[in-house]
C-alpha cells in the first residue's frame, strides 16, 4: 500500500519543481504530503479497521489527535513525507513513514524511501528487514570516540543543551552539524554507514518508526537519562546508536549523561 501511494503521489512529482508552504518556522509542508496523507490513512483504515490514524498534518490542524498514543487501542502514526525540506530542494533523501503504537510500545514499522527503491519493516521481536533481507547492527566502538560516525541535530536543542555539545564536541573527530531526515538517518544506523544520531525533538512520526527498525536491528533509541524511547512521551532528546554501549559513552562525551 505504501509503495503505491508512493508511486502514485511522491515518484510523478519528484524533480517537478513543487512548491512548498512554511507552516511554522523552518517547517514545510507540500501537495505531496497533503495528498499523500489521506491516501495512507484510507489504506489503513482498509487494512486495519477500527484502528485510529494519527497522521502529522492532521495533527498540524487538530493537535488533540495525538491523545489516541494514550489510549488502549492500537494507533498508526504516519508521517506522509519525511524530509519534505530534502524532497523540495531536488535530495532523494526522503521517506514515508508508518509506525503501528499499542499502548505506548511501537509494535510495527514501514519506512519507504522512493527514490532509493528501498523499503524497511520491522515487527516487535520479529527483527529488522529490507525488502526481504534481514538486517543485524554489530556494535561499534565505544571506546574511541574519534572514530565514531555520528550527527547532532542541532536546530531544536534547548540553551543547556547546546552548551554542553559546544564545549565537548572535540572529542568527536566528525560530528555532522545536522541530519537529512529520520527516515533515512536511522536505517543509515541501521545498515553500519553511521554509528549514532542525537535528535532533539522527538514527534512520534517522526522517531516510532526508525526506533524500531533500529531497535529489531540491535542498536538502541535511548533518552539522554538513558531511559528506552516511548512515542507517548514527547520529552526532549533522543539518541539513535548502534548499541547500549554507543549511546552511553557518546552522552557521556557530549556531556549529556
Amino acid at each position: 500500500m505504501v509503495r503505491d501511494v508512493a508511486a502514485r503521489v511522491h515518484v510523478p512529482a519528484f524533480g517537478q519543481g513543487v512548491a512548498g508552504e512554511e507552516k511554522s518556522p523552518g517547517e514545510f509542508v507540500s501537495r505531496v504530503d497533503r495528498e499523500a496523507e489521506p491516501l495512507l490513512t484510507d489504506g489503513l483504515a482498509e487494512l486495519t479497521p477500527g484502528f485510529p490514524v494519527v497522521g502529522e498534518e492532521a495533527v498540524s490542524a487538530d493537535p488533540s489527535l495525538l491523545g489516541a498514543l494514550r489510549g488502549d487501542r492500537p494507533v498508526w502514526l504516519v508521517d506522509p513525507l519525511d524530509g519534505t525540506t530534502q524532497f523540495l530542494a531536488g535530495s532523494p533523501d526522503h521517506a514515508i513513514m508508518l509506525a503501528l503504537v499499542d499502548r505506548g510500545q511501537t509494535v510495527a514499522a514501514v519506512v519507504h524511501q522512493p527514490q532509493h527503491g528501498r523499503t524497511y519493516t520491522a515487527e516487535l521481536g520479529g527483527g529488522t528487514w529490507r525488502d526481504g533481507v534481514r538486517l543485524h547492527r554489530e556494535p561499534a566502538d565505544p571506546g574511541d570516540l574519534a572514530a565514531l560516525r555520528g550527527a547532532v541535530l542541532r536546530r531544536f536543542l534547548s540553551p543547556d543543551a547546546r552548551r554542553a555539545i559546544e564545549a565537548n564536541e572535540h572529542r568527536f573527530g566528525d560530528l555532522a552539524p545536522q541530519t537529512t531526515c529520520a527516515g533515512v538517518e536511522y536505517p543509515r544506523i541501521v545498515e553500519a554507514q553511521a554509528d549514532f544520531v542525537l535528535f532533539w525533538r522527538t514527534l512520534a512520526w517522526d522517531h516510532a518508526p526508525g526506533a524500531l527498525l533500529l531497535t529489531e536491528a540491535g542498536g538502541v533509541a535511548v533518552r539522554p537519562d538513558g531511559s528506552t524511547y516511548r512515542p507517548d512521551d514527547d520529552r526532549s532528546g533522543l539518541l539513535a546508536a548502534a548499541d547500549g554501549g554507543t549511546a552511553q559513552a557518546v552522552l557521556a562525551g557530549l556531556g549529556l549523561g
